[in-house]
């Protein structure tokens, strides 16, 4: 990269004007909404939920793919061979999964019971504030360590951007991150989301469309990966490390189709949807993005085993072959998706945390009758303390992005998967089998992976997390009390759902029944009552 001298000695070059402009239009859509984030806290947590189907879709996407899929998936890859493509298979179909079995009833769930968090939302719908706080607790601490896999992921991004030490690239990238969640919100969020959703699915696409150009297609991709060492192409992983393991290859297929209904900061996009029906036309955005984008960077990192195999760091893969194939400015385009990649899913985690540290602890706990602009205060207080924290840590390079994503992600992910689906389609579900169900699920993977269990009894993590939490669902729901007549009635509510007000639905009862009644006359052949039109 060739470095241009500017006035002062200060020295800019090409790819970094074009990532400033970026940052800046980030920075812009933060300032246009920071205005109807003050109005209220509905506002500045929810977006007064008025969010349409494609925006849902496109931010629910770009924070689910986070910088794992720029820097950890396509590292699997180069390391792992085509076994890596089991986490894209289930992930393909991740999107349509979570949509389905949760959009529209916690939509219509979450409102009804005012919740304007995915934790208050399990407070309330169990009736336990142990509910809410121990699913605080969960959250907070790995939403934390997904935030400090981003972080890593934007630090090493802009240093191959723009050739800056690591530490300065860190704070660059995450000061932009922060400065729009804090002054923005939950909108600011959710369109620039949007945007750089966009702008990954058409950089991932762009490189790989020219890495396969350039090594002949798939099937000559496949000859020369065979010449290299033909266990890239088994199924079982680079020197079939997991042959015969169908525990380990099942949790990594699950862990991405049915593990974003675990996490908080993507459910909470079912909340914040403009209405119920938002779910259905946001089910093909999302498909159709995932189709594009998902299987990408995993082939990318199989291509780097035959383009680069000196590389050094596998989670380079992606900024390495875009300089490779791309001039220095498109390289920068590019490479904006990388960290569109780490932002969009940063800002979502930054916005989650505060939600949860301001509105589940700080308004439940401390400050009650606390008003909207202070509680709009503190969130963004809140937002800014987590991160410079998760800077801090950041800074030290903690493991690598692949082994962070997967580890927060599968706690998350067995902690509140089994109650939030539960608490939509069982209205016996009680705050007894939610606390076991969260706990036993944590504690498990936890466990799993520290132990490294999995080498030991060729299951996932995630599986093991996934049974233990089901069955402490299960086991939980017959001890304590039932919930409420009132959240049973809730929950059947959100079950069917209601397309029309009752005071509209009943006149437009009156109104219609004389038509209906002449209407039954003029087919059996008599005379329409006075008064029809």
């Amino acid at each position: 990269m060739e470095f241009l001298q500017g006035e002062g000695g200060i020295e800019m070059n090409l790819e970094t004007w074009v990532f400033a402009v970026y940052l800046g239009g980030l920075l812009l859509i933060g300032y246009i909404f920071s205005k109807r984030a003050a109005r209220s806290v509905d506002d500045f947590l929810l977006g007064g939920r008025s969010v349409g189907p494609a925006v849902t879709a496109l931010t629910m996407q770009g924070t689910s793919m986070s910088g794992y899929m720029f820097m950890g998936g396509p590292a699997l890859a180069f390391q792992q061979g085509w076994y890596a493509l089991w986490y894209a298979f289930g992930d393909a179909g991740g999107a349509i999964i979570n949509i389905s079995v949760l959009g529209k009833r916690m939509r219509r769930l979450s409102e009804r019971l005012g919740a304007l968090s995915p934790v208050e939302y399990l407070g309330k719908r169990y009736e336990s504030s142990l509910v809410q706080v121990i699913a605080s607790v969960i959250s907070i601490i790995f939403i934390s360590v997904y935030v400090f896999a981003q972080f890593i992921a934007a630090g090493k991004a802009l240093t191959s951007l723009t050739g800056m030490s690591y530490l300065p690239a860190l704070l660059i990238g995450v000061g932009v991150i922060v400065l729009y969640t804090v002054f923005g919100g939950y909108l600011a969020v959710v369109w620039t989301d949007f945007v750089q959703a966009i702008i990954m699915v058409i950089g991932v696409v762009g490189i790989t469309a020219a890495a396969l150009t350039h090594l002949g297609g798939l099937t000559h991709l496949n000859a020369s990966l065979s010449e290299v060492d033909p266990s890239y192409l088994s199924i079982w992983g680079k020197d079939l490390a997991y042959q015969g393991q169908w525990g380990v290859v099942l949790g990594a297929v699950l862990i991405y189709s049915i593990g974003y209904m675990g996490l908080p900061h993507v459910v909470v996009r079912h909340m914040s949807m403009k209405s119920p029906k938002t779910a259905r036309t946001a089910i093909l955005w999302s498909a159709s993005w995932n189709q594009l984008f998902v299987f990408a960077p995993y082939i990318l990192g199989l291509c780097a085993i035959v383009l680069l195999p000196n590389l050094s760091d596998p989670e380079m893969v992606i900024p390495e072959l875009a300089y490779t194939f791309f001039p220095g400015i498109l390289a920068a385009i590019l490479l904006s998706a990388v960290m569109a990649a780490v932002m969009s899913t940063s800002d979502s985690l930054l916005m989650q945390a505060g939600t949860i540290l301001s509105r589940d602890i700080y308004q439940r706990f401390i400050d009650q009758e606390a008003d909207h602009a202070r509680m709009v205060l503190v969130s963004r207080l809140l937002i800014l303390l987590v991160g410079i924290i998760g800077v801090a840590v950041a800074a030290f390079e903690p493991p690598s992005v692949f082994d962070l994503v997967i580890f927060g992600f599968g706690v998350l992910g067995n902690s509140f998967i089994v109650p939030y689906v539960a608490s939509v389609y069982s209205k016996k579900a009680n705050r007894v089998g939610a606390v076991c169900s969260m706990v036993l699920g944590a504690v498990t993977h936890i466990l799993w992976t520290e132990m490294d269990l999995e080498s030991v009894t060729a299951v996932h993590p995630f599986i093991a997390g996934l049974i233990l939490s089901l069955l402490g669902m299960v086991i939980g729901n017959f001890f304590g009390r039932a919930p409420s007549q009132q959240i049973q009635n809730e929950v059947e509510a959100a079950k069917r759902g209601r397309k029309v007000s009752r005071a509209l639905d009943r006149n437009s009862s009156r109104e219609l029944a004389p038509e209906a009644r002449n209407i039954e006359r003029h087919i059996r052949g008599l005379q329409p009552s006075s008064g029809s039109a």
